[in-house]
């Protein structure tokens, strides 16, 4: 079992070793293997990339993450230039089917709504605006519709995480009904558990993954 301590350490060192990300603005806290970050920064990009990072070290269970984005006054833009973007972003992006997807903005939170037919590209309609500036968060509220069958989504996981070098498909069960998929069992980090998470939702006709793998170091 690592200590608290040990685990810190190796978080702000990977935090340092991240050229997109200022160690010095970001706060952590551990307690019991949970990290709580805390700070500001000028990105949501180094918002989230704060998050992998942290994940990343072993012996972290869960992150708490505090951080909040502000824009300097001179690089924000509004939300009527946010949306532009984003529709544009949207248009240009190959992964997207075109005319399906809403966008809203409010405060700089981008709200995605619509309707597609693949996980793959609702997850590309989100990193096509999470990365404009002056975003600072995005709801991903577009749903999917397909009919591809539970027993195809729970075989089409299984081999995906038989290819995958990053995770141990022995530990993992899938379980799922209808378009929802249940993953239980064990892993040996939490970037392997959001891993698994991530691998399952890229599945054609996945609409929801519960994710119930418990980290054992």
């Amino acid at each position: 079992m690592r200590t608290d301590l040990s685990i810190k350490e190796d978080i702000l060192d990977e935090l340092e070793w991240q050229p997109s990300i200022d160690e010095t603005q970001i706060g952590v806290v551990v307690k019991d293997g949970i990290v709580t970050l805390t700070g500001t920064v000028d990105s949501y990009v180094k918002k989230r990339e704060a998050e992998k990072a942290v994940k990343s070290v072993v012996g972290v269970k869960a992150v708490a993450e505090e951080i909040e984005v502000q824009y300097g006054s001179s690089s924000h833009k509004s939300d009527t230039e946010i949306a532009t973007a984003a529709v544009n972003a949207l248009k240009w992006n190959i992964s997207v089917p075109s005319n399906k997807i809403d966008v809203k903005v409010e405060d700089g939170w981008v709200y995605l709504s619509g309707e597609v037919m693949w996980d793959f590209e609702k997850n590309a309609a989100k990193k096509a605006v999470e990365n404009l500036p002056s975003v600072k968060y995005v709801v991903n509220n577009i749903t999917l519709k397909n009919t591809v069958e539970a027993e195809d989504i729970k075989n089409k996981i299984k081999k995906a995480f038989e290819r995958s070098a990053d995770i141990d498909s022995k530990g993992i069960t899938v379980k799922t009904e209808g378009h929802n998929v249940k993953l239980t069992g064990k892993v040996h980090s939490l970037k392997e558990k959001d891993d698994a998470r991530r691998t399952a939702y890229y599945a054609p006709g996945v609409w929801s993954v519960d994710n119930e793998l418990e980290v054992e170091y």
